[in-house]
């Protein structure tokens, strides 16, 4: 297997949203120092992605949206405006420092749950404080000035360690760039690179598309470059088609006050997870608070996950039929029983499985499944019933 094929899968391997959460509370070294590693980060695994294409516009927000950003070549942005103009926080997070620092004056340092931090300097005021959950577009500080300059001195980091803008975003003209990268960590390096351009070259040769998966079906993007597109279940023959875990009863319903992402489904220790439908492993091993995952893209424009797995049966790239075992129920990960984690996602985004499934009888659904996609993004599922379906 030659370099680019070992590094193809690696990053193939790791096609899934970082869910780690952010941590509330901090040492007194991390609400001191500016630079420090991210505790646990790297606990699991040596590499982890970030999807920025998954976000919508009020998911993130350029720190001073009318200043005018310049980059040195140690990869601090220096972004001038005017005094007074408000400092707003890139992502989500929680802030881990906000103190007064003799190279930074007063600086706030944001961990994000997806895996970065952001550095806020030389402000006039601090707004927020150490703990406080901030939203992305929040403002947490006002603008102030060093050596005759009005500017926020602002960085982004993984574990400690600085790490180029201009991957994660376009510094002159504001905009997130909607890519998938992957961060590795090498000895006492961060590599970063981009994997939604590699993605793309693979499906394109081939590597994602199994013999009967069409080119226009296993496409990256299910919505083929528009913004809906339905899935008729009455379609599905009963070979296309399988009950993750038969037997099984649900322990944990999707949504709920924890948000849960999926379905938490229970039968025995080391049981056969099945494949829901025919589809391509895009993922297979440990991640974060979901432990050994699978993770599998499906012709009909889907992709299923199944984690906690005590053993993972099946390898990135592998063609799998529905109903074939990819894995064997366990408590890996964030769990405190052996169970199988189901999701079910479009465009990376996680919706209720029991659109799709009947848990009660472990049966597949005969409606209309319509997936509407906003401008920002985000994704709307919507359910009809189908009058004219047979039961199969």
């Amino acid at each position: 297997m030659n370099l680019h094929f070992r590094q193809l899968l690696l990053s193939l391997a790791l096609i899934v949203t970082m869910t780690a959460e952010a941590n509330e509370t901090f040492s007194s070294l991390e609400q001191q120092q500016i630079s420090i590693p991210t505790p646990g980060l790297f606990n699991r695994s040596n590499a982890f992605s970030i999807d920025f294409d998954m976000l919508n516009a009020s998911e993130w927000s350029f720190p001073l949206p009318i200043g005018k950003a310049s980059l040195s070549d140690d990869y601090k942005m220096e972004i001038k405006s005017k005094k007074g103009d408000n400092v707003k926080a890139m992502f989500d997070g929680i802030v881990r420092l906000s103190r007064e620092n003799v190279s930074y004056g007063n600086v706030i340092v944001i961990r994000h749950k997806n895996g970065l931090e952001t550095v806020y300097g030389h402000n006039a005021q601090n707004l927020v404080k150490v703990g406080d959950k901030v939203k992305a577009g929040q403002t947490i500080a006002i603008i102030g000035s060093n050596g005759g300059k009005t500017y926020c001195q602002f960085e982004i980091m993984i574990d400690g360690r600085r790490i180029n803008p201009e991957i994660i975003m376009d510094v002159t003209g504001h905009r997130l760039k909607r890519q998938t990268i992957l961060c590795e960590r090498s000895d006492a390096r961060i590599n970063v690179s981009i994997i939604r351009n590699e993605l793309a070259k693979a499906n394109k040769i081939g590597l994602l598309k199994p013999d009967n998966i069409n080119a226009k079906s296993s496409r990256l993007d299910p919505f083929n470059g528009g913004h809906e597109f339905t899935i008729n279940l009455s379609d599905f023959n009963p070979g296309d088609w399988c009950y993750p875990l038969p037997g099984s009863h649900v322990i944990s319903p999707y949504g709920g006050g924890r948000h849960h992402s999926g379905v938490d489904i229970k039968t025995k220790p080391n049981d056969n997870i099945l494949a829901a439908f025919d589809g391509i492993v895009t993922m297979s091993g440990p991640y974060f608070g979901y432990g050994n995952c699978v993770v599998i893209r499906h012709a009909n424009g889907l992709e299923t996950l199944y984690s906690h797995n005590s053993h993972n049966l099946v390898k990135v790239g592998d063609k799998v039929k529905a109903g074939q075992p990819v894995g064997l129920t366990g408590r890996t990960g964030r769990a405190t029983t052996e169970h199988c984690h189901f999701e079910c996602r479009i465009n990376g985004r996680p919706f209720d499985p029991a659109i799709i499934f009947d848990h009660l009888n472990k049966s597949l659904r005969m409606d209309l499944i319509t997936f509407t996609k906003s401008t920002n993004g985000a994704v709307k599922v919507k359910s009809q019933k189908n009058y004219m379906a047979k039961s199969k």
